[in-house]
């Protein structure tokens, strides 16, 4: 019985070291995420780094259920508390001292294991949302980044583009001259082109002209051949009626 007794206490006790050491890794955790020189940036490539991905892929399932044990000792760290509080006064009651000091550190082992659960499951949520805070930190910088670029960059358009108007409003004044010319030029060049148009269009309409009449002498030419053969063919024929007298 003592020997079991003996195995019951240290499978506690291995229990809760295991939480302890939890919790001791939580702080740890927490400490180095808050260390000022690591900034957000840095801290959202290794959370967005494919190790990161893997390992979150494979712990959200443990983290949840070690965390549902966590709670569970919790509740049962509570109701060590009230049993020994209640057994406690009934030994002071007693008045037996060796009884109430074992019940007073059984007490003392039951508060502890519930600070240090509660601490434990308390960090669990408040590194989760260091981990958001500094992820939405590393967004913001980088919009702001990525704000403060196109602002630049939109300045140096506008600067460029005042100093092209520039430029061109004095190249303005220098061309009116010269688009006056061009102006005078292309008049006459429309000029020209209406002339060479009027003179196309004729030029057409002669070729239509001698279209047609080649046509025509097409169809004298065929209609002259034609009465040449038949013509041919009735000597043809009155040479032959006279060889047969």
């Amino acid at each position: 019985m003592g020997f079991k007794l003996a195995f019951i206490s240290l499978k506690m006790s291995l229990q809760w070291t295991l939480v302890a050491g939890f919790l001791y890794c939580e702080m740890a955790v927490i400490i180095i995420l808050m260390l000022p020189f690591i900034s957000a940036t840095m801290w959202q490539k290794l959370f967005k780094s494919k190790f990161m991905r893997s390992l979150a892929a494979y712990s959200n399932f443990y983290f949840s259920a070690f965390f549902v044990i966590l709670l569970l000792l919790f509740l049962d760290s509570i109701r060590q508390m009230q049993k020994y509080s209640s057994a406690r006064d009934q030994e002071v009651d007693h008045g037996h001292l060796d009884a109430e000091l074992q019940q007073s550190m059984k007490m003392f082992r039951a508060q502890r294991n519930c600070y240090i659960a509660g601490f434990a499951l308390f960090l669990a949520p408040v590194i989760r949302r260091l981990v958001s805070l500094l992820s939405t930190q590393a967004e913001l910088i980088a919009r702001e980044i990525a704000s403060l670029k196109q602002a630049h960059n939109a300045t140096e358009t506008a600067k460029k583009l005042m100093q092209e108007k520039e430029q061109k409003d004095q190249q303005e004044n220098k061309d009116n001259v010269q688009n006056e010319e061009f102006e005078s030029k292309i008049k006459v060049l429309k000029a020209q082109l209406q002339e060479k148009e009027t003179e196309l269009s004729k030029t057409r309409k002669d070729l239509e002209s001698l279209r047609s009449q080649a046509e025509g002498t097409n169809r004298e030419y065929d209609r002259l051949l034609e009465e040449h053969r038949k013509l041919q063919e009735q000597v043809e024929e009155g040479q032959g009626e006279k060889k047969t007298d």
